[in-house]
């Protein structure tokens, strides 16, 4: 298997296809990727020379993508960002709600998780 940024990419699988499975690199980024490092497109990851694999890193880096671990500490800086300052959308991230207006009279069960029944309880004599 092909290491690439710290990632496994899956060696059976198509270049386009397997650049996918680097976080932060999508259908539109990897079809970038394989055109502009010059590669087939319908070769194999398996298949990839040391060179080719070198091509691909030197793309990604030329451009300045976040990727993997970088664009995950990104993402939770903002979380917590939002979360700290207490605006709303930082409230609705740390009690599990959604965040986006939707509604959640009915609904929004996976946000808020399976249904948790409250009931009476019978209490035996």
């Amino acid at each position: 298997m092909p290491r690439l940024l710290g990632v496994e990419i899956p060696a059976k699988k198509k270049i386009a296809y397997s650049l996918r499975y680097i976080y932060g690199i999508g259908p539109e980024r990897a079809d970038q990727v394989v055109k502009e490092a010059s590669l087939n497109p319908d070769m194999r990851a398996q298949d990839l020379s040391e060179e080719q694999l070198n091509k691909i890193m030197h793309v990604i880096t030329e451009h300045k993508w976040v990727v993997e671990g970088d664009l995950r500490r990104e993402l939770a800086a903002n979380l917590k960002r939002l979360q700290a300052i207490n605006c709303y959308r930082g409230v609705r991230h740390r009690r599990g709600l959604p965040v986006r207006g939707q509604r959640t009279s009915t609904n929004a069960r996976t946000r808020k998780g399976p249904r948790k029944t409250i009931g009476v309880t019978k209490v035996k004599e």
